[in-house]
């Protein structure tokens, strides 16, 4: 999965220090200025990555457990809009995170810059006596925690 950040340091810092994930490596800044056209005429960052003229960083990280995540700032042409989708616009997507006690990742995620939606108590079904919770991350991207 792979999530665009306004601030690549800071999302490092809050994806490392708080939810425990290792930077396995940075790459960038990547400029599509510096990098030569492709044979159609269009720069690298368009025909890659579908943004024109873009420069960007980009950081992989590193779950205890080893799920990854790759983190990546746009410096230009900077973000069409200010505010993340959510779960039910076309692109929204949320980040899954298992752990064993809910009600204390919440309080530790809390303490450290995220804001909790009410906890998901489910009752019947497959999943009966679990309890999910999702989170908006201090960058107003959503995180479910599971148990």
């Amino acid at each position: 999965m792979s999530r665009t950040v306004a601030d690549i340091d800071a999302a490092l810092r809050f994806y490392g220090d708080v939810l425990g994930a290792v930077e396995l490596f940075r790459m960038g800044p990547l400029d599509a200025a510096d990098m030569p056209p492709g044979a159609d005429g269009r720069d690298w960052m368009e025909a890659h990555v579908n943004v024109a003229g873009a420069r960007l960083t980009l950081a992989m990280l590193q779950f205890p457990g080893g799920g990854c995540l790759q983190l990546v700032a746009y410096d230009k042409p900077g973000s069409a809009t200010a505010t993340p989708p959510r779960n039910c616009d076309l692109g929204g997507n949320h980040l899954g995170l298992r752990v064993e006690d809910v009600p204390a990742a919440i309080a530790w995620l809390e303490a450290h810059g995220c804001v909790a939606m009410a906890p998901i108590a489910i009752d019947a079904g497959p999943l009966a006596g679990k309890t999910n919770q999702y989170v908006l991350d201090p960058f107003g991207l959503q995180l479910e925690i599971v148990d």
